[in-house]
């Protein structure tokens, strides 16, 4: 289990304005936060940033008070972060069973792999009866389950999900914030969860923070969140 915390981070492209201007919060560990806001707001900055896509310009990103700030994305994996971003990535010319060997490949050797690759066809039957379909052939919901069971299977501390609902039916979405909820409470797992879908994130999230403009402007637990009218008014557009 571990948290991770953010200090003062400011983050832009460029020569252009900052996306992120002195942003702080602490996510705690073993628990799923949710992270809302409009379009804009800097949910997708702040992910990629957290994984070192996008440089920070000051600030401090830290995994259980170790700095990553100056570390290369390889190396933040390696301490344990993992990003699933938002267009379910998968390598489409590789099989189910091919993606999820390789998301195992730097944690897990041999006999060992095989445990993970099948524990995540335990969490995900539908991956188990299409694991020899090549990427390209699934749908929608499938290629969003093996894009989150190829961040699981190496086994993160801190998982990072930007959209992972977008374009996909009720009961997939039900079922992979399930699947998060349920990791969260089995292995301790830290997630950080950005979505539009504000009442699914929050039903599934101990805590909820609300971005605009590059800033925290709501920091609750995730009930307390969604009975404030007047903060879902101004903020979450519901």
């Amino acid at each position: 289990m571990s948290t991770l915390t953010i200090e003062k981070l400011t983050v832009g492209y460029g020569d252009g304005a900052p996306v992120l201007d002195g942003l702080e919060l602490e996510v705690p560990d073993g628990g799923v936060v949710a992270l809302l806001g409009a379009n804009g707001a800097g949910k997708t900055t702040l992910l990629r940033s957290l994984l070192g896509l996008v440089p920070a310009r000051s600030g401090r990103v830290l995994l259980d008070g170790v700095d990553l700030t100056r570390l290369s994305t390889e190396d933040r994996v390696r301490r344990g972060l993992a990003l699933v971003p938002e267009g379910r990535s998968v390598v489409v010319e590789l099989t189910v069973a091919e993606n999820l060997r390789l998301g195992a490949l730097w944690k897990h050797r041999g006999p060992a792999r095989d445990v993970a690759v099948g524990q995540m066809y335990e969490l995900f039957e539908p991956l188990a009866r299409r694991r020899d379909a090549a990427g390209h052939t699934l749908s929608g919901g499938e290629r969003q389950m093996l894009a989150l069971a190829r961040a699981l299977v190496g086994e993160p501390d801190v998982l990072l999900l930007d959209e992972p609902s977008l374009g996909l039916a009720p009961l997939v979405v039900a079922q992979l914030l399930g699947v998060l909820r349920d990791q969260a409470e089995a292995t301790g797992l830290t997630v950080l969860l950005a979505e539009q879908n504000v009442t699914g994130a929050l039903s599934v999230a101990d805590r909820g923070v609300v971005l605009s403009l590059g800033e925290v402007v709501a920091d609750r637990p995730a009930a307390e969140l969604a009975a404030d009218p007047a903060l879902r008014h101004a903020y979450l557009g519901f």
